[in-house]
Parts: structure tokens; C-alpha cells; sequence
């Protein structure tokens, strides 16, 4: 079977601190990744601040241009696609950031937000879309009243629904997730990956999970790599990538889990003792 998502030796640099009196630096945010996504399938993304996972996803969506290697969406070569060309595939492929009040335009209503994407794309008739926009509000759990109010008027959970419905309503087949649980307490957590999870399900939606926390990876992913200074130094199915890590840099992000009872602990990794 043919992947949704192929990538080919992927990297993007930064090029800093260039100057009339000093050279430029390069900073290597991804580095030479590889890696295939099924339809319907999880990929949590997982590693440190800073080590290049949020990077690589833009990167994927091309919303930065890689500085070398090959992405495939659907076996087709999107690399090298001007922004014109791209714009067709914006409807399959989308993300949901980590704080929607930054991704939502403060000035609109959610009405106005989630029609937005059929205007875009010149879909159906005023009628149409208003009809569309209460059924995504109903698909993500939110009144149908929220049309007429604002971004700030609701809770931080509540947000991240009206960012994941927004993400949903083109139908897409390719869902990155950028730390979009992190900013939320522990039980809303919950709801979003439910939600998350049960939309999947019912769209066939391949998933890119980012995160820094591996509790959560665990629980939503398929399968799980794990990036270290730009580089994907693990990849494996969740479950034995779990029970049997082979880098050491894997092993050492499994130590620092934290867990709810002593006995259940892991023995720190000699890296952390190290420390």
C-alpha cells in the first residue's frame, strides 16, 4: 500500500548573524529525516525543545521551504510547488498549533473564522457554509451559539476545539498537531485527545503528533520517532519503542517520565545520573 506521506533525507537550515562585520551561522533544525505516514495512522513526534520537531512539521506542510530532500503526499513529488501550486493541497493537509488564541483572529467571530476556509476555496453558497460551520461546531462539542461570539470569550480547551474544527473542515487527510494539548490542564487533555482521536476514526485522518510529553505520544500513536538535534535518532512502533529502547538518548527521555507511584519507577538512566 502506497503511504500518504513520504519523506526523503528532509532538512531545513536557518541561516543566522549575518552582518556587515560577521559571517552567518548555520543552524541545522532538521537534518536529514526520513520517514512514511498510512492513512488513518499516528505518528508522535517526540524529543527536547529545541530539537527540531515543531521545524519538521512546517516543513512538511511547506509552510517553510526545505532546504534539501523530497516530500511525497499521495506519491506525488510536492517539493519543489510554488505557493500557487500548494494552495489546492491546503485542503489536505493542515495543522493545529499549540495556542489557538494566536491562530485565531481576535477580531472575527467563530463564525467568520470557520467559514473563512470554504470562502478560500470558493465552496458552496452562503447557505452552505453557515450550514457547514454548525455541523463542525456540533462534530468538535461546542454550542451553536459560539457563531456569534469571540476567541477571547472562551476557555483555553474550548479554544483549541474551535482550532481543531477549523483544521477539520476541508475534510483533510493529513493532521498536524503542534503541542496542541500542552498549554491545557491534565483533564482537558483528556477531552482534546478523545476528540482527537474519534475524529481520526471517523475521517481516516493520518495524524503527526508533536509533543515533549511521551505519556501522551503513548496514548494516541501509532508509531513514534524521536528527534535529537535535528536528527531522527529512533523510530518504532509505540509499544516496543516503549518496552525496548535502543538509543541512548531515547532511553534518558523514558527515565525522566514521571510516575504516580515510587515502585513503578524507572531506574535513572546513567545520563541522568551522570547529570
Amino acid at each position: 500500500m502506497e503511504a500518504l506521506l513520504r519523506i526523503e533525507d528532509l532538512r531545513h537550515y536557518f541561516v543566522s548573524g549575518k552582518g556587515i562585520f560577521k559571517n552567518g551561522y548555520t543552524i541545522k533544525a532538521v537534518d536529514g529525516v526520513s520517514f512514511s505516514l498510512q492513512r488513518g495512522e499516528t505518528l508522535g513526534l517526540v524529543g527536547e525543545s529545541g530539537c527540531g520537531k515543531s521545524t519538521l512539521g512546517r516543513a512538511i506542510l511547506k509552510l517553510y521551504e526545505p532546504t534539501s530532500g523530497k516530500i511525497f503526499f499521495e506519491g506525488r513529488d510536492i517539493t519543489a510547488l510554488s505557493r500557487r501550486d500548494m494552495r489546492p493541497l491546503r485542503k489536505e493537509m493542515q495543522i493545529v498549533f499549540q495556542d489557538p488564541l494566536e491562530s485565531l483572529n481576535q477580531r472575527h467571530t467563530i463564525g467568520m473564522i470557520l467559514e473563512e476556509p470554504f470562502e478560500i476555496h470558493g465552496m458552496g453558497t452562503a447557505a452552505e457554509r453557515k450550514q457547514w460551520v454548525a455541523e463542525l461546531l456540533q462534530k468538535v462539542g461546542l454550542p451553536a451559539e459560539s457563531v456569534n461570539r469571540y476567541p477571547h470569550e472562551f476557555s483555553g480547551g474550548q479554544r483549541q476545539r474551535i482550532g481543531i474544527a477549523r483544521a477539520i473542515a476541508l475534510k483533510p487527510k493529513l493532521l498536524i498537531c503542534d503541542e496542541s494539548v500542552s498549554a491545557l490542564d491534565v483533564s482537558v487533555q483528556a477531552q482534546i485527545l478523545n476528540l482527537l482521536m474519534s475524529l481520526q476514526q471517523e475521517m481516516n485522518l493520518a495524524m503527526i503528533f508533536i509533543s515533549h510529553d511521551l505519556s501522551v505520544v503513548r496514548k494516541v500513536s501509532d508509531h513514534v520517532a524521536v528527534m535529537y538535534f535535528g536528527k531522527m535518532v529512533e523510530y518504532g512502533e509505540t509499544q516496543t519503542l516503549f518496552a525496548s529502547p535502543q538509543h541512548e538518548y531515547t532511553k534518558t527521555l523514558l527515565a525522566a517520565i514521571p510516575v504516580n507511584h515510587p515502585k513503578k519507577r524507572r531506574r535513572p538512566h546513567r545520563a541522568l545520573q551522570a547529570g
